[in-house]
Formats: structure tokens, C-alpha cells, sequence
């Protein structure tokens, strides 16, 4: 099997290219970083990617984004952080229509024993589900399934057919004055289910990372359950910390 079919994703390439030459002083703090439309064109990427890696950059306070004017580098970049240190964090601030989402279903679902626990309903209890496939311009990269208790989904677009425009936390606030605080994960290793393995265009007997995600709002009860399902040979989960 050839080495290109284990590349990272389009935008994580473009993150550490970005981060290569923010530490080699390519690209000095305070410095504008090239548009959109330049990145676009000299990774050979869709917009969507480039968007999401800039959003990865973002998030880890590498960068700032300003509306209208573009991309800055910070002043004091923090200490390197690969983007899916925190992947339920990153779920919750990703835009669907920004990355390349994917719509697979979204509706009233039973909630199987596992989401039900977490959410501290009974279990087969109506939920909303929500599942998006996202892709880079070569593949899937990640499998992403929302469960959200009936009561806060209601009046909520997590059941539409559309894809979100803003992130699902801040989509939540906006629709419900739902603000959400606290994650607690789990990570594991395995084997793919039948559907995630069709998704995700992998063997069955292909490894996974699935991270499930419990997701609380400020009063501390959990209000989300975020299944994310990684191929296995694109992603490698890295964390920093002071001792």
C-alpha cells in the first residue's frame, strides 16, 4: 500500500504548513497571513478545507480571525497543540457548511443503551439524532453523530435537512440560550461498525478511534452526546500540558 494513502487530511497538511513557517518566522506575529483565495491556490484545495484549517488554527489561538480583513498571526503563539487534542471541543465549534459536511440523517432516534446512559434517560427514550459525514477532497475523514435530548433540540435546527452555518454550541445559543461549559470523553480503539465502515469507505477490519463525548450546559447536566468516529490512519491524538 502506497505512502499517499497514509497523508494526513488536506487541512491538517495545510495546519502544519502554516505552523512550519509561523516557527521558522516566514510568517513573523502580527503578520497577515495569505487569503483564502492564495491558500486556496497553492494547496490545490477547496475552499472548505482551507476554511477549516484556518478554523483549526483558530481555535488552538494560533491565529485570529478578523471579518473582512483576514487571518493574523498571534503575538505569543501558544505551545503546538495538534488540532484533535480536544475533538469533542472541536466537534462542537465546527461550522457543517464551512468543512465539506455531509448530511447523512437527522431525526427523532432511540437512544441506544450506551447515549442513553450518558444522557440519563431510558434507554430506546425518543432523541435527536444528527449525522454528518465529513470529507476532504479525497476522502472521509470523520464520522460525527449528535444526540441531543428531545426538550432542547425542540425549536432547534439540529433536525433540519440543512446543513448548520454556524457551530452546533453556537447555534444552541443562539436558538436556546443553551450554553454549554463542560466535556468528558472517552476514547477508544476498535473495528468499525458495518454503516461507519460503508461511510467511511474503510475495510471492516480497518482501525478506528471513537471518541464519545458527553457534553454538559452550565447547570452540569448533560445536554449532547457527540460520537465521532477517526480513520485510523489519519489521525493521532496529542496533548500539552504543564506539570
Amino acid at each position: 500500500m502506497s505512502s499517499e494513502e497514509y497523508a494526513p487530511p488536506k487541512y491538517v497538511q495545510i495546519v502544519q504548513s502554516i505552523r512550519r513557517r509561523i516557527e521558522d518566522g516566514t510568517y513573523a506575529p502580527g503578520s497577515l497571513l495569505p487569503s483564502e483565495t492564495q491558500l486556496v491556490k497553492e494547496f490545490h484545495v477547496s475552499r472548505p478545507t482551507v476554511v477549516r484549517a484556518l478554523q483549526v488554527l483558530q481555535l488552538r489561538g494560533v491565529i485570529e480571525r478578523e471579518h473582512g480583513k483576514g487571518s493574523f498571526v498571534k503575538a505569543a503563539p501558544p505551545v503546538a497543540v495538534e488540532e484533535n487534542s480536544r475533538p469533542g471541543r472541536a466537534v462542537l465549534d465546527r461550522a457543517e457548511a464551512d468543512e465539506n459536511g455531509v448530511l447523512v440523517n437527522a431525526g427523532a432516534h432511540p437512544a441506544p443503551g450506551s447515549v442513553a446512559k450518558l444522557l440519563g434517560v431510558p434507554e430506546k427514550t425518543p432523541v435527536m439524532m444528527r449525522r454528518v459525514l465529513f470529507r476532504d477532497a479525497d476522502r472521509p475523514i470523520d464520522l460525527v453523530t449528535i444526540w441531543c435530548l428531545a426538550e432542547l433540540a425542540d425549536g432547534t435546527g439540529l433536525g433540519s435537512s440543512d446543513l448548520l452555518a454556524v457551530s452546533i454550541r453556537q447555534h444552541l445559543q443562539e436558538a436556546k440560550g443553551l450554553k454549554l461549559e463542560h466535556v468528558a470523553e472517552r476514547l477508544s480503539a476498535r473495528h468499525p461498525s458495518a454503516d461507519e465502515a460503508k461511510l467511511l469507505e474503510l475495510r471492516k477490519t480497518a482501525p478506528v478511534l471513537g471518541v464519545l463525548a458527553s457534553v454538559y450546559n452550565g447547570g452540569g447536566r448533560p445536554a449532547l452526546v457527540v460520537d465521532l468516529v477517526l480513520p485510523g490512519d489519519l489521525h493521532e491524538l496529542e496533548d500539552a500540558y504543564s506539570l
